[in-house]
């Protein structure tokens, strides 16, 4: 039999079997585990393509530390009419100022995240929106309320649209 086969079959059955039950796990535990999984897959990617022990390793631990730097949400809730409001005008204001490359980039990933107003019943340092760039709204009615505030140009997944983080438009 083929050993590195075998190996790899085993690994992506195991991680799928892992993952499965990921609905049901914090952010925080869901960052951790993709970014221990991203980092094994490109360990093992670099070991296999001939790189040493010490640069495969450092390579799974940085793809690790990528991947796992997720943006933690701490809750999501409906939206009042004045978050609607004001993250609506600040993805118009962001998505306007974009020029060139940088907005057919942004373009080509559809949603952009933005912050937006933080209400007396905010839990995170931060209240983002999602805006789809095709459209030009709002998508949803949803905020989430994040541990920290991601850093401008960041993308990071939020229930199921991935979004790059523009900040507050200004």
């Amino acid at each position: 039999m083929n050993a590195p086969f075998l190996k790899s079959t085993a690994a992506v059955l195991t991680a799928g079997v892992l993952l499965t039950g990921c609905e049901n796990m914090s952010p925080q535990t869901s960052g951790v585990l993709s970014g221990l999984a991203a980092g094994a897959a490109v360990g093992g990617i670099a070991k296999a393509a001939g790189a040493s022990d010490s640069t495969a390793v450092l390579a799974g631990m940085a793809a690790g530390a990528a991947v796992g730097a997720t943006v933690y949400i701490l809750a999501k809730h409906a939206a009042t009419e004045r978050q609607r409001r004001v993250a609506e005008e600040r993805a118009r204001l962001a998505y306007d100022r974009m020029q060139g490359e940088r907005r057919a980039q942004v373009k080509r990933r559809r949603y952009i995240a933005v912050s937006t107003v933080r209400e007396s019943n905010s839990t995170g340092q931060n209240s983002v929106m999602i805006f789809d760039t095709h459209s030009q709204e709002v998508v949803g009615n949803n905020v989430y309320d994040v541990k920290n505030a991601p850093r401008d140009g960041q993308v990071s997944k939020f229930d199921t649209y991935t979004a790059e983080y523009v900040g507050s438009g200004s």
